[in-house]
């Protein structure tokens, strides 16, 4: 798995001009799943999202979580970071998974984050084209890989 993981002041999602998915504040996720990735994958990256201390404290140093801070998430499904550019300029997108491996890993991370750490999870459309607009806060922008 990998997830870019970014700050976000508000964030939203648009799949045919209606709004499907939106945080006021936050974290802002690209989630990619490769073909090798389990369940264990999945826990992994949903306990190190929500607990991941990169929110202000009252000193103004990162030692918070988006649960210590009651953010949201929004996580939008992102198969093309496993695009592979070192050859040609055509991305070669072989270790992304098929998609109904993908779908079912991308399902099971959300819901973890929903039911095993208590986050408000919005999510875009499975497989659909979106419109994605958020405010990086910071910017604070991290990748979380297994």
């Amino acid at each position: 798995m990998k997830i870019v993981v970014q700050r976000a002041k508000q964030a939203k999602v648009i799949v045919d001009q209606q709004m499907v998915g939106s945080i006021d504040y936050g974290l802002m996720l690209l989630v990619g799943i490769t073909h090798q990735d389990t369940i264990k994958d999945v826990e992994f990256c949903a306990k190190k999202v929500a607990n991941l201390r990169i929110f202000d404290d009252k000193d103004g140093k990162m030692n918070l979580s988006v649960q210590d801070v009651g953010g949201g998430i929004l996580s939008v499904s992102q198969f093309t970071l496993y695009g592979e550019t070192k050859k040609g300029n055509r991305p070669s997108f072989i270790e992304a998974a098929k998609p109904d491996l993908a779908e079912t890993l991308y399902c099971q991370f959300n819901n973890t984050l929903k039911t095993v750490y208590g986050l408000q999870v919005e999510t875009g459309v499975f497989g659909a084209m979106m419109d994605v607009n958020f405010i990086n806060d910071g910017p604070v922008t991290l990748i979380i890989e297994t």
